[in-house]
């Protein structure tokens, strides 16, 4: 547990014994078993299995503690509804069924894409406010998720000449050389770099020691306000 001038964040490091049971544990022992050993809830001491490298053995998973699925036991059988089963709303929804507003709200057959509110031609381009770029609408294929159609412009522009970005690597915009003006967006303002060199760049440990105590609190403020209203909800 750490203070911040006067916030409390909670949060237990994990002792070596505690790791320790874990690994010896885990292959062969229901996790929630494990969590009460270590006073831990059973998400953590799955997280902690995934960081070690930790799997359930063949011998847990054959056994009765494990998921009875996973045995072939067809437990959900009797649960199931029976081959020609009729379902008990058969018949009370009719062509054209639309109570209260929602007539008002609904796409003609074949035309939901020509009549959305939000529908954009193929080339429209717009400021991600998250990503902080230029994105640009390259396709309406219904198969592909809305947000996928969109794609960042300069990495348009530097896929043009040099091909796809390659695997662990981001294209960015070079120092003081960001821009929203398609126009601007040009080679020369543009540089391809590592995941890993990306997050060196970005790290939180290059800022000015006030900078970064002021983060930290900004996110200790921000958890607990969000734990206050869960407590409200």
């Amino acid at each position: 547990m750490t203070r911040s001038r006067g916030i409390r964040m909670d949060y237990r490091y994990w002792t070596a014994d505690e790791v320790e049971t874990v690994r010896i544990n885990f292959a062969n022992w229901p996790t929630f078993l494990i969590a009460y050993l270590v006073n831990r809830t059973v998400e953590q001491v799955y997280a902690k299995a995934f960081k070690l490298g930790l799997r359930k053995s063949e011998k847990y998973l054959a056994s009765p503690w494990a998921c009875r699925l996973r045995r072939g036991d067809n437990i959900g059988a009797a649960h199931r509804f029976p081959k020609g089963h009729v379902p008990a709303n058969k018949g009370l929804r009719r062509p054209g069924y639309a109570p209260g507003r929602m007539a008002q709200t609904q796409f003609r057959k074949g035309r939901a894409a020509h009549e959305a509110r939000n529908y954009v031609p193929i080339g429209t381009e717009k400021i991600d406010p998250k990503r902080g770029v230029l994105m640009r609408k390259m396709t309406d294929d219904p198969a592909i998720f809305p947000a996928s159609r969109w794609r960042p412009v300069h990495v348009l522009v530097w896929e043009s000449a040099h091909g796809p970005v390659p695997a662990k690597h981001i294209v960015r915009f070079r120092i003081g050389m960001k821009t929203f003006d398609p126009k601007l967006i040009t080679l020369d303002r543009l540089e391809l770099v590592s995941l890993e060199d990306n997050m060196r760049r970005n790290t939180i440990h290059n800022l000015p020691p006030a900078l970064k105590e002021v983060i930290h609190l900004n996110a200790a403020i921000k958890h607990r306000i969000t734990n206050r209203e869960r407590k409200r909800a």
